[in-house]
């Protein structure tokens, strides 16, 4: 059987990879894990489910539910909302679990299943390959008043948003961080598609809405952070200070600058690094970001006296990180952006309202980024090589010292087997695209004659 989980819980095309049936049987696999492991100790469990727009999610949070009432667990059901605000719930109502059915950026068609601990952490692989063993298990059901109960709250998100509105107040030190400012969001039909537009607005900005009607169908579709050319024209179209576009569980978020440019998750990054930086609120004045954070942003933080630790790709590597020293601030390229002093995983909404804040109180996105370059990155995917052997052949490792003694500080080299698949990344980044291109194709060509199976 192939592994369920992956590094964003369990996804799949949804009624053919992910079922009701299976639905159910990782509820049931999770209330007896958890209970377990002493996370139910003397008292009656409870869980926060919530979900995104996908019409699939109707059924499988449904089934995730009847899971959880069957082994005896309370479900408060909250309905559509972000990831983030069903991990800010779980710990706000001191549930003992939470889950989120969504496939973030990902197509209609697909959908996940994703489990929150108590206090909304992600769940440690340990706990999620012991749920995965106990899927389908033969068990004793409860009876009677022992089955669970499932309430509908879907004025919880309510409590989500009041959250991320105090977030900005506090960050920015006003009760009306965003006055005069005018934010166009594309809501990409998903999940933010109402608490999104709110929260902005109630922190004082004027809100222009695009793609924030859901039919089921509509999610992520040529919208949203990972197609932002609509939220570019309206922008300038609606002649607004900044754009912001969520993806489909509004877990990540890029922005747009007033000309319509975009501003990418390192860039976020970096101005709220600077940021928290001025108002001490940086631990160790440290931003944690993947290995695939452009070299620009190093040079930038550098500039500004910040270090940056580097984690493997994947916003759990960046969360374990943060645990493990007590950083304020970690991200990813592609919008996931954690700020630890006011959430537990990456949250597009509160990070919309950190961007606009710092526009309104400094000025132009544009010109508070300028400093933070992209610099020309090449990325080559070769199929067919044994990734096993990326680190240790001598000859394709002295061809990587070669072209990093060439580039110096001026460029950067990494090469990433795949996890899962026969495949290396090679990955370079020059002061010029030609030089990129140059060193990624004579690497890739290495790869292939060393590596191939």
């Amino acid at each position: 059987m192939a592994r369920l989980f992956g590094t964003d819980g369990v996804r799949g095309l949804a009624n053919r990879d992910l079922t009701a049936e299976l639905a159910v049987d990782l509820a049931v696999a999770a209330a007896h894990v958890l209970g377990e492991r002493g996370e139910f100790s003397g008292h009656r469990p409870r869980a926060v489910i919530g979900r995104d727009t996908r019409v699939s999610g109707e059924f499988l949070s449904a089934a995730v539910a009847a899971g959880l009432a069957s082994a005896g667990v309370d479900v408060l059901d909250v309905g559509v909302v972000p990831t983030p605000a069903v991990a800010y719930l779980t710990a706000s109502t001191e549930a003992d679990l939470g889950v989120v059915i969504s496939a973030s950026h990902n197509p209609m068609p697909d959908n996940g299943i994703k489990f929150f601990a108590r206090g909304g952490h992600k769940l440690d692989d340990s706990v999620e390959e012991a749920i995965e063993a106990r899927v389908g298990e033969a068990w004793e059901r409860p009876l009677g008043a022992a089955v669970g109960r499932i309430v509908p709250s879907a004025s919880l998100a309510g409590e989500y948003v009041d959250h991320v509105v105090s977030a900005v107040r506090s960050f920015a030190g006003s009760d009306e961080p965003l006055d005069g400012i005018h934010i166009v969001v594309d809501a990409a039909h998903g999940a933010a598609s109402a608490v999104g537009p709110a929260a902005l607005a109630a922190a004082g900005a004027r809100v222009t809405t695009i793609n924030a009607s859901p039919d089921g169908l509509n999610i992520n579709d040529g919208v949203g952070s990972t197609h932002l050319g609509p939220l570019q024209a309206a922008v300038v179209e609606h002649g607004g200070d900044l754009g912001v576009a969520f993806d489909g569980d509004a877990d990540r978020c890029l922005a747009v600058d007033h000309t319509g440019a975009v501003v990418n998750g390192d860039q976020i990054m970096g101005l709220l690094a600077v940021a928290m930086r001025d108002t001490g609120t940086l631990y160790r004045s440290t931003l944690v970001a993947t290995v695939m954070s452009n070299l620009g942003l190093h040079q930038a933080m550098r500039r500004e006296g910040i270090d940056i630790v580097e984690t493997a790709v994947g916003d759990r590597y960046v969360l374990e990180a943060m645990r493990d020293a007590g950083y304020t601030l970690g991200g990813e390229q592609s919008g996931h952006i954690i700020v630890s002093d006011y959430a537990t995983t990456g949250d597009g909404v509160l990070s919309a309202l950190l961007v606009a804040a710092r526009v309104a109180a400094r000025g132009s996105l544009r010109e508070q980024c300028a400093g933070i370059e992209t610099l020309p990155q090449v990325l080559i995917n070769v199929r067919g090589a044994d990734r096993s052997r990326v680190h240790t052949d001598r000859e394709l490792q002295a061809a990587v010292s070669s072209a990093r003694r060439e580039l110096g500080d001026t460029g950067r080299v990494l090469l990433r087997p795949s996890g899962t698949e026969p495949l290396v990344r090679v990955m370079v980044e020059a002061a010029t695209a030609e030089e990129a291109q140059r060193h990624g194709e004579t690497l890739a060509a290495v790869v292939r004659d060393r590596l191939s199976l």
